[in-house]
């Protein structure tokens, strides 16, 4: 225990989070027992500690960081070690990569019903069905999912502003004002293209290859999220990775089902199934057209966010692709996106219309009564058009 005790204050007190995420507002840390989801490389690891930082004393024995990494819980399973924990004074016990211990889910059941002043905060990957695969947590987890860094964000960190987050309704009521008390403090325009090409994912900040890095994260998706958590044997795992990488290559379309069972040399059901998958993983987006979803086939299929684009040889950057991409994946936090019946339209919560357009291209689209329409290539609003940089100010 004395060597946890000691980890845990080194990382806390060297912890650094020089962006404070919305989601540590959005949590309501009353709760017990708290589980918080979200891709590889987020920064859920950080997330932590930086909550232990922010309510303890790094060398308070109230609260305890493990990471289950540590071969030392082979050994031992979490409600063992959470007891001795309780037993000795502590409150709060915060676990990382809870999914790779065997039985945590019993185990947390367990720690819920045994130690009633015990608050435990756990994270996992997002392919992870806490309550639907999990039912001895039904009723007592409180689930959050962590996403990588929004442009607000990204913003934010290089200029060392303080930009708040605004709604999707406040956005499309008052994006004048919004975008006045913006443009006088920074020009988006000169940190849009870096944001799509390498800042989704916190560890940009890292001094490493972003690409390889995230190249590694990619890979680590699905060889440990995907084939541990839902239990897929090793040899299926080149077909998965092949999937992925056509679905990459193709750009936002609709998938042929048949054709790629054919290539990848399983069945429509399976194919389907690894689709859905990856999406979990956060690899991918899937659009359906508004009232469908899994399983039925998707009207698009899209990267995860934009960063993914640049990270797949050989890379192929379409100007409309990429900027299709930032927009899904920003409105994915809060908001359903479907696929509209015209191309390049979506649908979003159901009710409105969105095309994405550039404000640089002839003959551009004048605004309509049933559809929005979202320019890129400029930082102002011009004949009721939104610029599509402000979508990352929604989180």
């Amino acid at each position: 225990m004395e060597a946890f005790f000691r980890t845990h204050s080194y990382l806390v007190e060297h912890t650094n989070a020089p962006v404070r995420r919305i989601l540590m507002d959005e949590i309501d840390w009353n709760d017990r027992m708290i589980g918080i989801k979200g891709t590889r490389g987020v920064g859920k690891t950080t997330f932590l500690l930086q909550y232990a930082k922010e309510n303890f004393n790094h060398d308070d024995r109230k609260c305890l960081y493990v990471n289950m990494n540590n071969f030392y819980f082979q050994a031992r399973g979490i409600a063992d070690f959470a007891g001795e924990f309780y037993h000795k004074g502590g409150k709060v016990l915060l676990i990382d990569q809870v999914f790779k211990q065997p039985n945590w889910s019993t185990d947390l059941r367990k720690c819920y019903d045994e130690y009633p002043g015990l608050k435990i905060v756990f994270t996992g990957s997002s392919v992870m069905r806490l309550k639907e695969e999990n039912p001895e947590l039904n009723g007592i987890v409180k689930s959050y999912n962590l996403r990588g860094f929004s442009f607000r964000e990204f913003i934010n960190l290089q200029t060392g502003n303080n930009f708040k987050p605004y709604s999707l309704d406040e956005i499309l009521k008052d994006y004048n004002r919004i975008i006045k008390t913006v443009l006088p403090k920074v020009s988006p325009a000169k940190y849009f293209q870096e944001y799509l090409h390498h800042g989704f994912y916190p560890f940009y900040q890292e001094n490493r290859n972003y690409s390889e890095n995230l190249l590694k994260t990619m890979n680590m998706m699905t060889e440990v999220d995907i084939l541990l958590i839902k239990q897929i044997e090793l040899k299926y795992l080149t077909k998965i990775k092949k999937l992925f990488y056509q679905l990459a290559v193709e750009g936002p379309c609709a998938p042929n089902i048949s054709n790629i069972a054919n290539e990848i040399e399983t069945s429509r059901a399976t194919v389907m199934n690894y689709i859905k998958y990856l999406a979990d993983a956060r690899l991918i987006n899937l659009i359906y057209p508004t009232g469908n979803d899994f399983p039925k086939k998707p009207t698009k299929v899209m990267l995860h966010n934009s960063n993914l684009i640049y990270a797949i040889y050989p890379i192929i950057v379409n100007t409309q692709d990429t900027m299709e991409t930032f927009f899904v994946n920003s409105m994915w936090k809060d908001h359903t996106v479907n696929q509209s019946a015209k191309e390049n339209f979506y649908t979003v919560d159901n009710n409105m219309k969105f095309k994405i357009i550039d404000s640089q291209a002839p003959g551009k689209t004048r605004c309509s009564a049933d559809t929005l329409f979202i320019e890129y290539n400029t930082e102002i609003s011009k004949g009721g058009h939104i610029p599509l940089w402000l979508f990352g100010f929604l989180y």
